[in-house]
């Protein structure tokens, strides 16, 4: 490149790096591209995966975990459409992911160009700002605003389109560039005022922490430390999964779809909601009406969530942390006994849930010995089927302190786990195991994931729920009298077989004594940076509490 400037990928991976994205994801296009220039720059890891909805998904993983912005590359065409379905997930979890794509030359906009497609317009549902660099003066500027743009307000996808003449013209080299760290602040005086009026207020106080929480750094003992004094039990949505641990006294596992019985007696009797960071979106509000009509205070700190799933009486517009810990100094100390016990009579309840027998239900007895044989979970990555279900339910599995969850949002990619997890693991401490709970459908979609987890030497350790099918689709023609054949699978290697096609290992368990067996091999494998798959075969029935009660209130 000439002496004014320097070439376009190692400007773009000089801003990504000062900015404070670690990592780029993307399948190595056909010239010299960012992914190159990322493996080249020593602030930055290049990955690089086989295909671009898994590279979205590694991505989106990678940034729950590491909680840090992410970067993923394409280029226009195929690629970037292959990618959609994951940065839908992505988007859906509101993921501070930058997409960075490329355009073709000018002259072929509009006039059949080869691999030429609207990105603007694709993307338009998806992101919360996108910007097309058509000249070099202007990259630095937009790399670094999206970067800005996908940590602050709803953190989510941004996306930068290169034009091709920008691809191959001398960049200004990147000055003055810094690192982007999240702003926060504390709702007004007024308003935290009247958000104390109602706690205090309150009686049967209820906290419900959503995925908001997880992008607050401090967030979890901040809301701890709130609920400890309001004497107020602890719910989560899917994504908040982790911000308290479950093993706490006033932890009652999650929300709406997800919930354990009689954990929603207690939503049912609160008489003040605090919702932090979570829009309380469809998943969240499902087997309870109270959200209706209780009293509720909302933080978050993206205006556009108030309102959207619930009408909250005060709206706190703040980071999570900082606000429930302005809240924790104002609340007064109440007798809430009667409440306690309440709530300590329903987290005993709750136990029953996860006593069951291998010969009962495998499903939840394998959960259950995951983490019993597995030791540490540094990270639970989930998929959402039918049967892996039941690892939403707390005390099927119990998220512990220092245990990331990484779980699909409202879309529910299937196969997201399993692609998920490339990135998710990435990071695991020594002796630590990164766990996926899937079905078999949801697995054969991913599979060449695999081929990533070989690569890079991650300690994965992946339960496959099998099924023959799908699952899902099975079911519901079931409950119709619709024939099932389309939702049949059959022949074929299994999961177990297809790990070890990968350069992996993996076995069937049909007893206790083999699922103990092989998960105690898997976790020797995930220590020394090996893959492995247990695959656990499922019976139609063994689905979890919270779809038997969608089905019985008419939503299934």
């Amino acid at each position: 490149m000439s002496e004014d400037g320097v070439d376009c990928w190692s400007a773009v991976a000089d801003v990504l790096a000062a900015t404070g994205c670690s990592s780029v994801f993307g399948l190595p296009s056909d010239e010299p591209g960012l992914l190159d220039a990322a493996d080249a720059h020593p602030g930055l890891r290049a990955w690089r995966i086989g295909d671009q909805r898994t590279a979205a998904c590694a991505a989106a993983g990678h940034a729950m975990v590491s909680g840090r912005p992410v970067a993923l590359a394409v280029n226009s065409g195929p690629g970037f459409a292959n990618a959609l379905a994951g940065l839908l997930e992505a988007s859906s979890l509101a993921v501070p992911l930058v997409l960075i794509t490329t355009s073709v030359p000018s002259e072929g906009v509009g006039r059949g160009g080869f691999q030429h497609v609207d990105q603007q317009r694709m993307l338009a549902p998806l992101t919360s700002w996108q910007y097309e660099a058509r000249s070099a003066e202007v990259l630095t500027w937009a790399v670094e605003r999206a970067v800005r743009l996908a940590v602050d307000g709803r953190a989510g996808i941004t996306a930068v389109e290169i034009a091709d003449e920008v691809l191959r013209a001398p960049v200004p080299a990147p000055v003055g560039v810094r690192p982007v760290l999240p702003l926060r602040s504390t709702p007004s005086e007024d308003a935290l005022e009247r958000a104390t009026a109602l706690l205090d207020g309150a009686r049967r106080p209820v906290v419900l922490a959503g995925g908001g929480c997880r992008w607050s750094a401090g967030s979890g003992p901040a809301v701890v430390g709130l609920a400890e004094r309001l004497g107020a039990p602890v719910l989560t949505t899917a994504a908040g999964r982790g911000v308290v641990p479950e093993t706490h006294p006033l932890a009652l596992g999650l929300v709406g779809l997800y919930t354990t019985p009689p954990a929603g007696e207690v939503l049912a009797e609160a008489d003040a909601l605090l919702v932090l960071g979570s829009r309380l979106e469809e998943t969240a509000r499902m087997g309870w009406d109270a959200w209706r009509s209780t009293p509720t205070v909302q933080v978050d700190k993206s205006a556009a969530a108030f309102g959207e799933g619930c009408s909250p009486e005060v709206a706190l517009l703040g980071d999570v942390a900082l606000t429930a810990g302005a809240l924790t100094a104002r609340v007064a100390v109440r007798d809430r006994a009667p409440w306690s016990e309440r709530v300590r009579g329903v987290a005993l309840a709750q136990e029953e849930c996860a006593r069951a027998s291998f010969a009962r239900s495998p499903v939840r007895a394998a959960v259950r010995l995951a983490q019993r044989e597995l030791g540490r979970l540094a990270v639970v990555v989930q998929d959402n089927g039918l049967h892996d279900m039941w690892s939403y339910h707390y005390p099927v599995l119990r998220v512990e302190e220092g245990t990331t969850v990484v779980c699909p949002g409202e879309q529910t990619l299937m196969g997201f786990g399993l692609a998920a997890s490339v990135g998710a693991s990435a990071g695991t401490p020594e002796g630590s195991v990164c766990a996926v709970f899937t079905g078999d459908s949801a697995f054969r979609l991913s599979a060449g994931a695999l081929e990533s987890l070989r690569e890079q030497g991650s300690g994965v350790v992946v339960v496959v729920f099998d099924d023959a099918g799908f699952g899902w689709p099975r079911r519901l023609r079931l409950a119709v009298g619709a024939d099932t054949r389309v939702t049949e699978v059959s022949g074929g290697p299994t999961a177990d077989e297809l790990a070890a096609v990968h350069g992996g290992w993996g076995a069937t368990a049909r007893t206790e004594a083999e699922l103990v067996a092989a998960l105690r091999t898997a976790r020797d494998r995930a220590v020394r940076g090996g893959f492995s798959v247990v695959r656990v075969p499922a019976a139609d029935d063994d689905v979890p509490v919270g779809v038997l009660e969608m089905e019985r209130e008419g939503h299934a």
